[in-house]
């Protein structure tokens, strides 16, 4: 099995447990469920309809062979080597280069681009991010995305109950709450929980990026076209940092919002350079 996803599983786990572990400790199996189902709730319906609502947002435009012969054919390519059924195809009108998959499953699965990717990258180059885009359709990235933003989501539920019970006195009866112990007990887990939650999805996020590059680079036959499309994009999006909806941010092949480097601990995405470092060295052998 690949580390990546063997990081992923581990991820997941950690989440599951830290979930398991806040909810026992503040809202017992009541509160546990009550958090579990909001959660659930909410990012099914985002997992259901994540690919209408976010190409309406960027006014992305579906293209078909006819109009958009040299994209669609390499899709097309790829997605036969991938053993992937065909998916929609669209170009956002945005001088930024980018590009992200979506879609639920890969029978409701959607690739776009922008206008400025299609310019900036050669065929190759443009080839291995749609390589990384359609391996994020074949690992099923949205729905174990989903997975832990559903549990994340959950823990930061708890960690409210946390704050109001801190306050207001508490879940466990009158000793608990007369425990001044408790209530900073308490009040660390409403504060430390949703961090913690929110750097294991990230950590997730990172790991499934890999897993794409790695993949990604299959797919096209040149890890070295996309360690050479990374550093691109990563340049242009420094140049000219698309206005994007930050929620939306992780889906792209790198973050639009800004192309300075963050805390990797606080970044859905891992280093450019690190990337780029693995798929010269996935090219080489290594």
């Amino acid at each position: 099995m690949n580390i990546n996803t063997l990081k992923t599983a581990f991820f997941l786990t950690i989440l599951t447990v830290l979930f398991i572990f806040i909810g026992g400790l503040i809202g017992g199996k009541t509160g546990m469920i009550i958090a579990f189902v909001f959660a659930l709730l909410m990012n099914l319906f985002s997992y259901w309809f994540s690919d209408s609502i976010v190409l309406k947002m960027y006014r992305a435009k579906e293209v078909d062979e006819a109009s958009a012969p040299d994209l669609y054919r390499i899709v097309r390519r790829l997605t036969t080597k991938a053993n992937l059924p065909m998916p929609k195809v669209y170009i956002i009108n945005n001088s930024t280069p980018n590009a992200f998959a979506t879609g639920r499953n890969p029978k409701h699965a959607a690739v776009a681009v922008t206008s400025g990717i299609l310019q900036l990258l050669n065929e190759r180059e443009l080839e291995g991010v749609l390589g990384h885009e359609l391996a994020h359709v074949k690992n099923r990235d949205i729905l174990i995305g989903s997975i832990a933003a559903t549990v994340a989501g959950a823990i930061m539920m708890l960690a409210d109950m946390a704050r109001w019970s801190a306050i207001f006195g508490g879940f466990g009866g009158d000793d608990d709450n007369n425990n001044p112990m408790g209530f900073i007990v308490l009040l660390l887990v409403s504060i430390l929980a949703p961090i913690a939650a929110m750097l294991v999805q990230m950590a997730i996020s990172r790991s499934r990026e890999y897993l794409a590059d790695s993949k990604g680079a299959y797919f096209s036959g040149d890890p070295t076209a996309l360690a050479s499309a990374l550093r691109k994009i990563s340049g242009g999006v420094a140049a000219k940092p698309m206005k994007a909806n930050p929620a939306t941010s992780h889906m792209f092949i790198i973050n639009p919002l800004s192309g300075k480097n963050i805390m990797t601990l606080f970044s859905t995405h891992p280093p450019v350079e690190e990337r780029i470092k693995r798929l010269e060295a996935m090219a080489r052998g290594v």
